[in-house]
């Protein structure tokens, strides 16, 4: 009897381990602001707008897709994803990428672009 009791115990550790150990992991901050990205040295979600003028470019050889981001102050970081360039990226409204400043440069693991609504008008008014 005693033994199913520290058995018992010994699971209920291992699952609160587990879970704190993923909510640690998933605990992403999203950041606005550049400045703040670049000191960070940890995976964040920077949220900004995507560079048009300077284009975006698809390396085929690594497998990556990179582009310029600017921030609401207007400062820019350059980004490289892994893989292709997402769909409707070209119309995108705002961009959210999850991954670390290292390098010079923002490594995304995960990309979200955020298209203007069929709902909204064209013509917005303040």
């Amino acid at each position: 009897m005693k033994n199913k009791y520290i058995f018992g115990g010994i699971i209920v550790a291992v699952f609160l381990t587990l879970m704190i150990y993923l909510f640690t992991q998933t605990n992403v901050q999203y950041e606005s602001d550049f400045t703040k990205v670049m000191e960070k040295g940890r995976t964040v979600k920077a949220t900004g707008s995507w560079v048009k003028e300077k284009n975006y470019e698809i390396d085929k050889v690594n497998k990556t897709f990179s582009f310029f981001m600017r921030d609401e102050k207007g400062n820019e970081m350059k980004v490289v994803c892994p893989g292709t360039i997402p769909n409707n990226f070209e119309s995108a409204t705002s961009v959210v990428v999850t991954g670390e400043y290292t390098n010079g440069y923002f490594a995304a693991k995960d990309i979200l672009t955020k298209c203007p609504s069929k709902y909204e008008s064209p013509n917005k008014s303040s």
